[in-house]
This record gives structure tokens, sequence and C-alpha cells, in this order.
């Protein structure tokens, strides 16, 4: 920062430190009682480490850029030098503030005795950083809060590394379990609001809890799942590998993961192997493009499009809303060997780069064109030209919480009016774009009721009414083909099918399988 700012955060911090308590003012001031007490002024951290740097600098390209924690991160740590054990404390200390944010703000409430939206920014996400090291990892308290001051000294100032030290210390004094308590009890007084209780201990605004009790009931899993499903977004996915079909089997993937990694098969895609720990990057066909990252539901869904019966010819597919390129790829390494052709079509030219790089490895002959192209004209230009189509629509992302730390604090209810018409708008391109007897996979990474079934209810609904008949398959029945194991209820006609997080450890992957008649 310049002088005029660091003067003006100067002159905060005082009046700040003013307004702590007296027990506050002497935990600022001197290294007091316990674990901390043998610490000598001298010894204590005056700077900040590489990798706590870095998460600091991830929180504030979040906070000030609006920046994707996962594209932010990796640059950073290679241009810093930060490597191994040191990369993977920053990569969770990072992620796991950003994730449980609305925790960790409310825990420093009640330390700091004010509202965190009276702290500045950079003081707010030091504490949030401080706190997941304190009760989100396996860090010792007193280096927790040592290196955290060091930090705030480091980035912020003297003045905001007493306060941070003062704030840390208090939260230092109680475990996790009586934290959740005593936030819990704050946000729901008198124990009659679940929602707003669970939206603080497990880290969800309060009306992504809502939409997430109401999703579960609407596609017939119990309420009393809830809590499970929010805990499972705040659980680090592990890192699932997909073998394309054409390009590379799935044991010659295992066999490909380098020693010292452990790798498994999939339990949901039969093309899917889980990695425990290691980078992804250092498995060879990963590298060349025969195989990539991929969610296991991601996985499924277009295998469960490919699995779909067809009346007739089974020669040309469709990806309507292609990037970054994963489900295409998988897709135009199935065309292979079944004598077909993929168009994949990205609206965005950036994405269109991305699907092209997900298909480096796949003949030219399955691959018709990699198209920028908005979906909707699709159905127009090209009526009943397809006899597959796969419709990921963009939606709000809710079923990939776990793997986007940021992503449930940057939507609002607002953001379904826009997503919704468009979603409508795409199905009904798809539609008009699969010729009579073919099939579409309407596919969200959502289980928001108004983003899956009342879309298709919607737009099935609106096709009859314009004369033209749509059949719901029985998509349970598919995905079961897919994968015998998977418990994805009950098959029957017109079904579909939503995978959870924590029944299923795949994304909220939602998928309804279409079939034109005329």
């Amino acid at each position: 920062m310049n002088p005029p700012e660091r003067d003006r955060r100067t002159d905060r911090d005082r009046a700040e430190r003013r307004d702590l308590t007296g027990r506050q003012r002497g935990a600022a001031r001197t290294e007091s009682r316990g674990q901390f007490s043998s610490q000598a002024p001298s010894e204590r951290r005056r700077s900040a480490d590489p990798a706590r740097t870095a998460a600091l600098e991830v929180l504030r390209a979040v906070d000030e850029e609006d920046a994707y924690a996962n594209l932010v991160l990796p640059p950073l740590l290679s241009r810093r030098g930060v490597r191994g054990r040191d990369a993977g404390f920053a990569t969770e200390l990072a992620y796991g503030a950003l994730r449980l944010a609305g925790r960790y703000d409310a825990v420093v409430e009640i330390a700091a005795r004010r509202p965190v939206t009276a702290l500045d920014a950079p003081v707010r996400d030091v504490l949030r950083l401080g706190a997941h090291q304190l009760l989100g990892m396996r860090v010792p308290a007193h280096a927790a809060v040592s290196e955290t001051v060091g930090l705030a000294r480091d980035r912020v100032g003297a003045g905001a590394a007493q306060l941070v030290n003062a704030v840390l210390r208090r939260v230092a004094e109680a475990p996790l379990e009586e934290w959740l308590v005593r936030i819990g009890d704050a946000a729901d007084p008198t124990g009659e609001d679940r929602v707003a209780r669970l939206a603080v201990t497990e880290s969800h605004p309060a009306w992504v809890v809502r939409a997430l009790r109401e999703a579960l009931v609407g596609h017939g899993r119990p309420v009393d799942e809830l809590e499970a499903l929010l805990a499972a977004d705040n659980t680090p996915a592990r890192v699932s590998l997909v073998a394309r079909p054409g390009l590379v089997d799935r044991e010659e993937l295992l066999a490909a993961v380098p020693a010292g990694t452990r790798g498994t098969r999939g339990t949901v895609a039969p093309t899917a192997v889980v990695l425990d720990g290691g980078d992804p990057a250092d498995v060879p066909p990963v590298r060349d493009g025969r195989a990539g990252v991929q969610d296991e539901g991601s996985q499924l869904v277009a295998l469960a499009l490919l699995a779909a019966p067809l009346e007739g010819r089974d020669e040309r597919w469709l990806d309507l809303c292609a990037g970054p390129g994963g489900k295409s790829a998988l897709l135009a390494g199935a065309a292979l060997d079944r004598g077909a052709r993929l168009l994949a079509t990205e609206v965005q030219p950036h994405r269109t780069r991305l699907v092209d790089r997900s298909l480096r490895a796949v003949p030219r002959r399955a691959v018709e064109a990699v198209r920028t192209q908005d979906g909707r004209e699709l159905g127009e230009s090209e009526p009943g030209a397809f006899d597959r189509v796969l419709v990921d629509a963009p939606c709000t992302g809710l079923g990939a919480l776990r793997r986007r730390p940021e992503a449930r604090w940057r939507r609002s209810p607002a953001d379904l009016a826009a997503l919704g018409t468009l979603q409508r708008e795409l199905l009904t391109s798809a539609l008009a774009a699969v010729r009579p007897g073919g099939v579409v996979a309407y596919v969200t990474c959502s289980p928001h009721l108004a983003e899956t079934s009342l879309v298709v209810k919607d737009v099935v609904r609106a096709r009859a009414k314009a004369g033209a008949t749509v059949t719901r398959l029985d998509t349970r029945a598919v995905v079961a083909e897919v994968s015998p194991d998977l418990d994805a209820g009950a098959p029957g006609p017109g079904s579909d099918v939503q995978l959870w997080p924590h029944r299923h450890g795949t994304d909220a992957m939602y998928l309804a399988l279409l079939r034109r008649e005329d």
C-alpha cells in the first residue's frame, strides 16, 4: 500500500485497539499465559512465510479482482517457488479459508466483539487464515498465532498485527466443537431456525441452505440428509481422472499413475481413476490429452447419453455448451469407435480454445468442428441435424461447491431468473437440433429445482403446446446400465437422475434424457 493508505490504516488501527476490552489489550501487548508464554518478544515472527503470503494474496485477489482461486493460486505458487508440502499447505489454507469464511467470520465476531464488517478487508482475510489454521488444520496454536501475526505485520501493518494477535488468542482458547455451538447459538438463539444455524456452522449462505433442502426433498431424498450434504460441500474433492474412450482404457491409465501416487478405480463411472494425492500432470496420458481431470459424475452423464436407446442412424453428435471441453473429449473419443462425428459449440472464444485443447489427442475424423457459436442458434440453423445432443447448461454451480471455494459467496437468488431463461432456451434449441428419434441429455452441475426438473417440465410442456412431442426417457435405467452399483433411485418412465456429493462422492450433477418423437 502507499504511505497515505498506511497512515489512514494506522489511525483506524489505533481506534480499534482503544475499543478492545482490557483482556484483549493485555493479550495484544504481551505474550501471556499457557502455550504462548515461552516465546520471547525477540523470537516472535516478524515477517510472513511464503506459503501463508501466497494464501493471503489469493484471498485478496478473490475479494478485490473477483478472481477464481483455482486459477490464481497455481501460477502464484510457481512464481514464488512454493513447492511440495508448502504448496499443499498454501492450497489447503487458501481454499479452506474461502470455503469456510462464513463460519470463521462468525467466530471472529465473537472473539473481536464487533461486527466482522467493521474490520478492513485485508485484516478480515488475515483473521480467516488464522482461524482456519486454529480450527480447521493441524497447526499448533502457538505457530498459527505467531505466523499469522507475522503475516499481518508484514502485509497489513503493526497496528493491525496487534489486533490479529488479540483476536486469534481468543479463538485459540476453545476447540472447534465449542465454537460451533457458540456461533450456532448466536445465529439461532431460540433454537428454532435450523437454516440459520446450519448456514453459519456449515458456512453456506442461508438461501443456498434453503435451496439445497428443497432440492433434497424435490429429488426424493430425506431432508435429514441436509447437514451431511453441507458437510460434503466443505470436504475437498479427490482428483478424478477420465480414461477417454477410444484413446486410453482405464487399466492403461491406472498403470500410468507414477510410483508414489496411489490410483484406484472409480466407483461411479467405468472410465474413472481416482488419485490419492500427486499431480495429475505427472500422469503421461493426462499430459498428452488421452485422459483428463474430470469428476466422476461429469463422466457418468456423458456416458449415459452414449448409452441412451436411439432409433435410426447414430452418426452426428452435438455438444451444445462445450467449454471447457471435458465432456466433448469423452464423446469424441467414443465417436472414434462408433464411426460418428462430434460438433462442439461454445459461445465464448476463450472457452472454445479450451475445448480445442481438450480435443488435441482425438483424431480429426471424429471431430467435425469446434465452433464459436451461441447454442441457442443451432436449433434454427441446423434443425433436425443431430442424432445425440448434450446440453451441459450454464448454471449456478451449486453442485460443485467443494471444488470452487469462493463460488457459494458469489451467487444470489437473483441469478436464477437469468440462468433459467438461458437454460430453457438452450434445451429448446437442442430439441429442435436433434432429429426425430434422437436423444438429448439435459445436464446441470446444480441440484436446484429451478435449474433441473422445472426446466425440463417447462420445455417439454412448451414443445407440446407447439405441436411437438418429447418423451422423457427412463434415465435411471440407462444410468444403471452404465454404473450398475450406483443407487440413483428406482427406475421408471420419465425419471431423471440427481447425484449427490454426500451419497455418491461426485459433484451434484443432474441428468434428464429426452427423445424427440416428431
